[in-house]
């Protein structure tokens, strides 16, 4: 499921509750994930905040619920409300600085520690050490080779950091995997940690 197109106005804003939201960009048939939007997240805040056409597409990754606000409904209540309102800007800082160091890690760091990075921010983000996603998918939004995957992932299961069946990988010593992740995750989670869950105004 689609939930948001780039350069289209945005009616809602999604709060997710549960599932996973793949951030990404879309270009000349090509895409490349910015960032990955769980339980403590919402979908359209940046918009909300900026007053400008979102940039990204936003897509279910790993289904789940979540609750929605139309636009003009939660400007109204962020008027009314400034710790909604600030709550909602450090969000949108945090997310931000995501984006913008997943394309910093794209050029800078290994295969491996970009996945291991990768795998642990879609946990942190989904609240579980099962990720339904696929070989294929994670060449495709981290712009890796498919056979450079399945080598890490294999290497990983070796490990004992991972272990994988059709479709699902699941983490099985989630500390030693963040170790072997690149620096990005840590800062990258640290900016999450900051403010508490989003929730949506009731």
């Amino acid at each position: 499921m689609v939930l948001q197109e780039p350069k289209r106005h945005l009616d809602h804003v999604y709060f997710v509750e549960s599932g996973l939201i793949s951030l990404r960009m879309v270009a000349a048939g090509s895409i490349l994930e910015t960032a990955v939007i769980g339980y403590q997240g919402a979908v359209g805040a940046s918009f909300l905040l900026g007053g400008h056409l979102p940039t990204h597409q936003s897509v279910v990754l790993i289904p789940g619920n979540a609750l929605r606000i139309r636009v003009e409904d939660l400007r109204r209540i962020m008027n009314e409300h400034l710790d909604i309102r600030e709550h909602l800007f450090r969000y949108v800082q945090a997310l931000t600085l995501h984006c913008a160091q997943s394309g910093l890690c794209g050029v800078r760091h290994a295969r491996e520690k970009r996945l291991a990075s990768w795998l642990c921010l879609a946990s942190d983000a989904v609240g579980a050490n099962v990720l339904p996603v696929t070989h294929d998918y994670l060449s495709s939004v981290l712009g890796l080779r498919r056979a450079g995957i399945t080598e890490t992932l294999n290497r990983f299961e070796e490990q004992q950091l991972i272990r994988k069946t059709r479709g699902v990988l699941q983490i099985e010593a989630r500390n030693c995997l963040a170790q072997k992740a690149c620096s990005c995750y840590r800062l990258i989670s640290g900016a999450y940690a900051a403010p508490e869950s989003v929730t949506p105004a009731s």
